[in-house]
């Protein structure tokens, strides 16, 4: 691929690993589901302040596939978090033009749950001036195996042939075929990990990691990373131009 800079540009799409709610909260001797409560707060402050940051794409990890194996009691309570959220910000998001979709396997989530998400996406699938993307029971592990079942399904039926299997088949029966690639990776609570999140999507992605907890992470923060954002070079493997 050409070289390419965008040098003092915004990038249009950034994703957030939102880590530390527990931390948060169990610095504080307090439950933590207390730090996850106190994490959906904090979503509100980012997607309200995404747009004028430049950002039109905002994908969040709020619940991985690994996610599972935490406590039955902190799993409900998860749940129960993300129900209210769409409860609660439905109106809010609608009126302020914010389009929220969600990716990941939505078979193993409660069927209220699955409802209440179908019901949103619904409900917002007109809005434009801010594409928010909730990752929950996702993995990036899961989501490219759940793409290759369906590229196999095409070729038993013959909609497909195996000398069209390239990368454009693949995205395109991705969870986010219809969303362009990230172009920034955000990750709070001072872990350096990727954790299996977007991992096809991100394969050219800037990424940032930050010792702030998700609780504590602020659109001025956010303003910060993207600041430093600009002023680099993003090369998509040419070399740099003279």
């Amino acid at each position: 691929m050409a070289a390419k800079d965008i040098t003092g540009t915004a990038p249009s799409h950034v994703a957030i690993i939102m880590d530390g709610n527990g931390r948060w909260a169990t610095s504080r001797g307090w439950p933590r589901l207390v730090g996850h409560r106190r994490g959906a707060e904090r979503v509100r402050g980012i997607v309200e302040a995404a747009p004028g940051l430049g950002i039109r794409y905002l994908t969040l990890y709020a619940f991985s596939t690994e996610n599972w194996k935490r406590s039955t009691e902190e799993v409900i309570g998860l749940m129960t978090i993300f129900a209210r959220y769409i409860q609660s910000e439905a109106e809010r998001l609608s009126a302020e033009g914010v389009r929220l979709r969600f990716i990941g396997g939505r078979e193993r989530l409660d069927k209220k749950l699955q409802k209440l998400m179908a019901g949103i996406e619904e409900r917002t699938a007109g809005n434009d001036r801010l594409h928010l993307t909730v990752a929950i029971n996702y993995g990036g592990r899961d989501e490219l195996s759940r793409a290759a079942q369906r590229i196999a399904r095409d070729v038993a039926a013959g909609k497909l042939s195996a000398d069209e299997v390239d990368e454009d088949a693949l995205a395109d029966r991705l969870d986010t075929h219809d969303l362009p690639d990230p172009d920034l990776v955000i990750r709070t609570s001072g872990e350096t990990r990727i954790s299996n999140y977007l991992l096809w999507q991100s394969a050219y992605a800037e990424y940032e990691f930050t010792d702030t907890l998700w609780p504590d992470f602020t659109p001025a923060e956010l303003g910060s990373i993207l600041s430093r954002f600009h002023g680099r070079e993003r090369r998509y493997g040419g070399a740099l131009q003279a």
